[in-house]
């Protein structure tokens, strides 16, 4: 018998005498109340309350703010089924990698890239939290990351107030991304680090009619 196996058949004899019977209570919130514009209102409090930068725009504005964002980059990878043209307002220096199965960026080039343009799945206003899920708008975990700025696209229409109401819109079976605000720990001596494990900069267009 291997240490597995007897730790396993020791939890299962404890737990012959007590078999759990009692339901897991179920009374948490699964639908929400609220306008889109008080879920607009709420996400922008909690992304900017995060340190992110936030925008409201309308969809034909997208090139523009996304150029406006990157004017300092030098560099910028974007996954192959992200809009052609939210990055057609890029200055011709800007070099665009594209990111896509069987030409994927090595993390050294993606390390040496300036910014990642993404769209996202799906949105909690009350947390604050932006979900990625790896469809093609969106890409692998890895290229919104290891860039130390991202550009995320949030449809409007993928606003949701409640944790719950999110879960039935994405597929557990895709690697999955959740964003609240830039990268940052205060685990070290309480003080803010950030950039640690995700970009430092994080710019949120929230975009209407999408």
């Amino acid at each position: 018998m291997s240490a597995k196996e007897e730790i396993l058949g020791r939890i299962r004899t404890a737990l012959a005498d007590t078999p759990v019977t009692e339901e897991v209570p179920r009374e948490y919130r699964t639908t929400s109340t609220m306008s889109q514009e008080q879920l607009i209102e709420l996400l922008v409090d909690r992304l900017v309350d995060y340190k992110a930068g936030v925008d409201v725009i309308e969809a034909e504005q997208i090139p523009d703010f996304v150029a406006s964002k990157l004017k300092d980059a030098s560099s910028v990878v974007y996954p192959q089924g992200l809009d052609a043209r939210w990055l057609s307002a890029l200055g011709s220096e800007v070099e665009l990698r594209l990111d896509a199965p069987g030409a994927r960026l090595s993390v050294a080039e993606l390390d040496a890239t300036s910014a990642v343009v993404t769209s996202s799945a799906v949105s909690v206003a009350e947390s604050g939290t932006i979900i990625l899920d790896g469809q093609p708008d969106q890409g692998r975990r890895a290229i919104s990351l290891v860039p130390d700025h991202h550009v995320c696209i949030v449809p409007v229409s993928t606003i949701v107030q409640l944790l719950p109401e999110a879960m039935p819109r994405l597929s557990i079976t895709r690697p999955l991304t959740w964003i609240s605000g830039p990268s940052a720990t205060s685990d070290i001596e309480l003080e803010r680090v950030e950039g640690v494990h995700g970009p430092r900069t994080l710019d949120v267009l929230m975009v209407r009619g999408l």
